[in-house]
């Protein structure tokens, strides 16, 4: 794609390679334009460019704000401007740049537990957990009383597999900060574990859900209940989860993996067409359909489900075996 840059009358450069971009005008129109014309009086004040960045942000011009922000931080690097630069540089793609600028930062502002924060959250969301893990250790060690990192380093463990050090560090950011966040992410391994705990700290945030619109907690008892065994008690969860919000396709999904082992398969498969009434896109639904078109003997139908749900994901391993299986 060709790139063009332009100058605009004084104020700050904008790439064309994005569809926001291309329309140098619009720093020069409402509501941008006041900002523009005293940025272009006084064009060495970074809070002007901070203020129009905002705006832009504001009105989903990300792109041109970046650049407003890479103006106030080459003024004024200070830490909230490199924070509002990182920010826009990760909502525009720019995860490299992003991290090169969050490096930086830690050797300019060492005292700044932000920094090696979100670094450690771009390292995740680029799939490089050692990188993120060692991040999140060395927040650890320079503040244990850090929940943020001992949070996050639990959800990093837990994606990694490695639950009972996820454990660990939840139980360690719950015993911090108890937020709702924190003790629902705890819960629901405690949950995969078998462990009873899972009840109790999902039994609190229900007892302080006032408006009762909460579904998570529910869903996490259930997921308890189920791996126990105790299958009438997770059906009853699931009901409420679906009673609570119709379109939690999760609940179909699990209220039918019960209904299935029951060999219950007619409402089993009655529940997962529900499931992909409420969401068409949701490939454990088709999988799961293809099943209980397998165990009543109808191929044709199975492979078909099997089919869907692999074109919905293409790496659905069990949808893979079972279609290999048909075949």
């Amino acid at each position: 794609m060709l790139t063009a840059v332009f100058l605009l009358n004084g104020c700050s450069l904008v790439e064309g390679d994005d569809k926001n971009a291309n329309d140098a005008s619009v720093l020069n129109n409402p509501p941008f334009e006041f900002i523009t014309d005293s940025i272009r009086e006084f064009p060495s004040l970074p809070e002007l460019y901070l203020k129009r960045g905002a705006m832009l942000m504001q009105k989903n011009f990300t792109a041109l704000a970046v650049f407003d922000y890479k103006k106030a931080w080459n003024l004024k690097p200070d830490e909230q401007t490199a924070l509002l630069f990182t920010a826009s540089l990760f909502m525009t793609g720019k995860d490299k740049e992003a991290i090169v600028l969050l490096k930086e930062c830690i050797d300019k502002f060492p005292g700044n537990s932000e920094f090696p924060r979100r670094l450690s959250e771009a390292y995740m969301q680029n799939g490089e957990s050692k990188e993120a893990l060692d991040q999140f250790n060395h927040l650890i060690k320079v503040d244990s009383g850090n929940y943020e990192a001992w949070y996050e380093r639990g959800l990093l463990l837990a994606q990694l597999r490695d639950t009972s050090q996820a454990i660990q560090s939840l139980e360690r950011a719950f015993s911090l900060q108890p937020l709702q966040i924190v003790s629902l992410s705890l819960a629901n391994l405690y949950a995969e574990v078998k462990d009873k705990r899972a009840l109790t700290l999902c039994d609190e945030v229900i007892l302080k859900d006032s408006a009762q619109e909460l579904t998570d907690p529910f869903f996490i008892k259930g997921i308890y209940y189920s791996n126990t065994k105790q299958d009438e008690l997770a059906m009853e969860q699931f009901e409420r989860c679906i009673s609570r919000d119709w379109k939690f396709t999760d609940a179909y999904i699990e209220k039918g993996i019960i209904l299935f082992k029951e060999e219950n398969i007619d409402e089993a498969l009655k529940t997962f067409a529900l499931a992909a009434r409420v969401s068409n896109t949701y490939p454990d639904a088709y999988y799961w359909m293809g099943r209980c078109y397998e165990k009543i003997g109808k191929q044709e139908e199975a492979r078909d489900s099997y089919m869907r749900a692999l074109a919905m994901d293409r790496n659905f391993k069990e949808a893979k075996e079972s279609l290999k299986r048909l075949n």
